[in-house]
């Protein structure tokens, strides 16, 4: 064997080399980019507000990029910054939860999330042992209501707001948009807006007035149907009550189509016809002055995970 051939036995080759630009200036820009500040990313990462926008501005010439639009005490993501950002946060997301579960091996820990009734009972509750299974280091405690809740002032980690933002002084961001339509019973032989006129409509009562509420005004509006004046009506306090008289049986409900998903798939409900119309949008928020720990970081990867895609 020649010395030429020796050498190349035994000179290493780099295999699976990450060509990545430094960890401190993707942290420096996650963190913006989630707080959608520069003063607030550097209060997180207890550095100054310049060497945050040192460390960005040295990624984006890097990479050849602008990562931010930068206005006077205003930046915005570019085009390039929002399709690396959510890679980013997911990734950082995973770190925390990995190092959560090193660090603290036999430590468990509880994350609070607030959400309204409905919410809870139909989306939450259905999906808790599927997070079990995934991080059965971290126990979920759901608080449930229809009030919102002072993230300051409650023990609540994570809180599940319905409507339309903005949320002074919080961290939010869209979960899922929302969409209603008419659903009821099988049994009821509901097959159009016609057969409305031989059953009730099942109404539920909203926390505050607003003319952006899905209700059955908005529907008929919308489905350019004059509705009978003469029509059966039921009402009720609260958006769960709605959902278990649609499943008796006890008319035709305007429901969110995401709380009763799982009634919907196993024929409890049929949507028999539509239009469905936009509701809110449902929001997971979070303090604002300071980051989440590693297991409430967890959580809302998890919660982002399960949202219906796009």
């Amino acid at each position: 064997m020649n010395n030429q051939v020796i050498d190349e036995f035994i000179s290493p080759t780099p295999l699976n080399v990450r060509r990545l630009p430094p960890l401190s200036s993707l942290r420096a820009f996650e963190a913006a980019a989630r707080h959608a500040s520069f003063k607030r990313a550097a209060e997180e990462l207890a550095v100054t507000p310049t060497a945050v926008s040192h460390q960005i501005r040295a990624l984006e010439e890097s990479l050849g990029l602008a990562l931010f639009a930068r206005a006077v005490r205003q930046v915005r993501l570019t085009e390039a910054g929002a399709q690396l950002y959510p890679v980013l946060q997911q990734g950082f997301d995973a770190f925390e939860a990995v190092l959560l579960r090193l660090r603290q091996p036999n430590r468990r820990a509880q994350v609070t999330i607030s959400a309204t009734n409905a919410f809870t009972a139909k989306w939450l509750i259905p999906r808790v042992a599927g997070f079990h299974a995934l991080h059965p280091q971290i126990d979920l405690q759901l608080h449930a209501s229809d009030e919102a809740v002072d993230l300051g002032k409650r023990q609540v980690d994570i809180a599940v707001r319905y409507g339309r933002s903005p949320y002074p002084g919080l961290v939010a961001e869209v979960l899922f948009e929302d969409s209603y339509a008419p659903v009821a019973n099988p049994l009821l032989r509901v097959a159009s807006a016609a057969d409305l006129a031989t059953v009730r409509l099942i109404h539920f009562d909203w926390k505050s007035a607003s003319p952006t509420h899905p209700t059955w005004d908005r529907w008929f509006a919308h489905a350019g149907w004059q509705p009978d004046a003469a029509l059966g009506q039921l009402r009720y306090s609260d958006e769960g009550h709605a959902i278990q008289a649609a499943v008796a049986g006890q008319g035709v409900a305007l429901l969110s189509l995401a709380m009763v998903a799982q009634e919907l798939a196993s024929g409890q409900l049929v949507q028999p016809f539509g239009p469905a119309i936009a509701g809110h949008a449902y929001h997971l928020v979070t303090r604002a002055d300071h980051g989440p720990a590693a297991a409430t970081s967890a959580v809302l990867a998890w919660l982002r995970s399960q949202a219906p895609p796009g």
